[in-house]
């Protein structure tokens, strides 16, 4: 049997939907009017015919109120608003990212202080770090040396930055490493 890696199966909406008009399956609704005023709890039809005597739609602002509550507005006008707000969140979120440093157990001082500075940059600017050394050979029998490697390079990094370790140190085949964020 084939097997299908596109096929991408029910996605959830992204944005929130909202039931208006005919599509409001309660048989009693509250209504709150275009000037913000609550009409009262009426039958879904008689809204609905108010809402169009009006020049509006009739829109589910509340659907899990009992009962749901609908306002008289224009629905293409509302929906955009939504949108809006709704993208200028996600272009307010902050995303934090792990930026990686590999070290080496045979790494000079000078090469250190360069990773140490990138470092720095990383967690200013308020990503998490991934610290790693990858062992290679007969290196791998010593974990002991990456182990106090690792420990080292986050013992200086504390003296400019208040870190709090996420990830102690793993070593996971010939990969040691420790993640640690800025408090």
């Amino acid at each position: 049997m084939r097997i299908h890696y596109k096929r991408r199966g029910f996605q959830r909406p992204t944005t929130t939907i909202y039931r208006s008009n005919e599509r409001i399956l309660n048989p009693e609704v509250r209504v709150i009017d275009e000037q913000g005023v609550d009409i009262g709890i009426l039958k879904q039809p008689d809204a609905l015919a108010l809402a169009r005597e009006r020049g509006y739609d009739l829109v589910e602002v509340s659907p899990k109120a009992q009962p749901p509550v609908c306002r008289l507005l224009d629905y293409g006008q509302f929906k955009y608003h939504k949108d809006k707000e709704q993208r200028a969140q996600k272009a307010h979120a902050r995303k934090v990212e792990v930026k990686g440093i590999r070290l080496s157990v045979k790494m000079g001082g000078h090469d250190e202080d360069i990773r140490r500075a990138k470092a720095a940059e990383f967690l200013d600017d308020g990503h998490k770090l991934k610290i790693e050394i990858i062992l290679r050979g007969r290196e791998k029998a010593h974990t002991d040396i990456a182990r106090s490697r690792i420990d080292s390079f986050i013992a200086k990094l504390q003296e400019t930055y208040p870190l709090f370790i996420e990830q102690p140190f793993t070593r996971q085949a010939g990969n040691c490493s420790a993640i640690v964020g800025r408090k």
